[in-house]
């Protein structure tokens, strides 16, 4: 996951009094704004949880009005700052940190509505089968359906949907690459009929391989409702269960090549139109990754000794990083024989004091569900299970690290795009792969 402070805004207070505000990004996407004051709010609430010493430095205050190059420093150092917390897995997993988010994001959009987390349980998917799924913000341009990013625990779906430009929806879809996990899912009807409506959208939309016969076959079995023969059908296709991006551009086999690509089965697939109209593919099984804004790159062994960095150039490219590491937490959770969290498991304790831009403050319960951060003065305000899943829990064992100082400047004054690198993918062998 990758925090960010790309820019900050000039605000005003009701008395006319003017402040710099700092603009949060998460995985590329605007989340938040907030003051120095509320960070720091947050950094002593979460040195009481998690304790100081184990916490990176907060950037220390100053006592007159920051400079323009000032307030740039404190920008870099408070961007530093809340990415080296993103990098600690307690942090991740923390109530304060996660109410922090998402009581900011109510704050700066305004907005009402309820969390909306509780869908699984509204719809009956058992427990044990909640973390399979999770809420996706999706895009409708045309006949394509485009996966902007999965929600995370600390966004409200409603916020998130209002605060994008066209026709966004939320939707409901598998979290998991691993198609043995189908045959779980599908004895639960709810969890069948999931599955079942989300195969049926990816085959009309052509994300799954068919031909007319097979369309002929699938056309039958939905007219008589069966959902699990259409399933079994539809299992055996290929592309079954890839995410397709936006068509994009890579450097392999050469510079500004466009290509298709789709995640699924722990690998990147690869498609290629060449000149005479065939389409060559091929499937990349990642060692290592990193992410710089609109671009994925991966390091892959193209033959004996022979290593190389593909680099994908895509506004989805941060959710293709984030597929991928999905992928090998799978994997390592498969092979530790470890099983899905459940619901019942997760323990919420506690309160977040939330302060305000203004620096009042609410308090908010981390134990219950309910509304979303009050703006009326209220003294407290549950916010209960923010959305889904979480992927932080999902993500334990993955290590994303910084190679170097976030938003560094280029000589021609300009910010310098910051890179995450992924090693997870450093600590899988050929034994991980199935």
């Amino acid at each position: 996951m990758h925090f960010s402070i790309p820019d900050t805004q000039e605000c005003r207070e009701e008395n006319g009094s003017t402040y710099i505000a700092y603009n949060i990004h998460i995985n590329g996407v605007f989340h938040c704004t907030v003051r120095y004051r509320q960070l720091h709010s947050l950094h002593e609430q979460l040195k009481r949880d998690l304790g100081g010493s184990t916490l990176p430095p907060f950037p220390p205050k100053k006592l007159l009005p920051l400079s323009p190059s000032q307030t740039e420093e404190r920008r870099l150092s408070l961007e530093k700052y809340i990415l080296q917390l993103s990098q600690d897995q307690r942090v991740l997993n923390n109530d304060v940190f996660n109410g922090f988010l998402v009581s900011a994001q109510n704050e700066t959009q305004r907005a009402g509505g309820s969390q909306d987390e509780k869908v699984c349980s509204h719809i009956h998917l058992p427990n044990e089968l909640v973390y399979y799924f999770a809420l996706f913000l999706v895009k409708k341009e045309e006949n394509d359906l485009i996966v902007v990013k999965r929600l995370q625990d600390f966004e409200s779906p409603y916020i998130s949907q209002r605060c994008v430009k066209g026709m966004h929806r939320i939707v409901l879809r598998k979290n998991y690459w691993d198609p043995s996990i189908d045959l779980e899912v599908m004895n639960d009807c709810v969890g069948l009929n999931l599955l079942y409506a989300q195969t049926v959208q990816d085959v009309e939309r052509g994300w799954v391989l068919t031909n007319r016969e097979i369309q002929r076959q699938l056309a039958a079995l939905q007219a008589k409702g069966a959902k699990k023969e259409y399933m079994e059908l539809a299992r055996a296709l290929k592309y079954y269960g890839y995410l397709q991006f936006q068509q994009c551009t890579c450097n392999f086999p050469k510079p500004n090549t466009p290509v298709l690509i789709s995640a699924g089965n722990r690998e990147l697939n690869f498609r290629i139109e060449c000149e005479d109209g065939s389409v060559k593919e091929g499937n990349f099984k990642v060692t290592r990754g990193r992410n710089v804004n609109l671009e994925l790159s991966f390091e892959y062994l193209m033959s004996r000794e022979d290593m190389r960095w593909v680099t994908v150039t895509s506004p989805q490219a941060v959710l293709m990083s984030m597929c991928l590491q999905g992928m090998v937490q799978e994997l390592l959770t498969r092979k530790r024989g470890h099983k899905v969290r459940t619901p019942s498991k997760r323990v919420r304790k506690g309160s977040l004091s939330y302060m305000r831009r203004d620096g009042s403050s609410t308090q908010v319960t981390l134990n219950h569900t309910g509304e979303n951060l009050p703006m009326d003065g209220a003294t407290q305000s549950p916010i209960g299970e923010l959305s889904l899943s979480r992927l932080s829990e999902r993500l334990s064992d993955l290590n994303i690290l910084d190679n170097r100082p976030h938003s560094a400047m280029r000589t021609n004054g300009e910010a310098e795009p910051s890179t995450v690198e992924n090693d997870a993918f450093n600590i899988m062998s050929d034994n991980s792969l199935p």
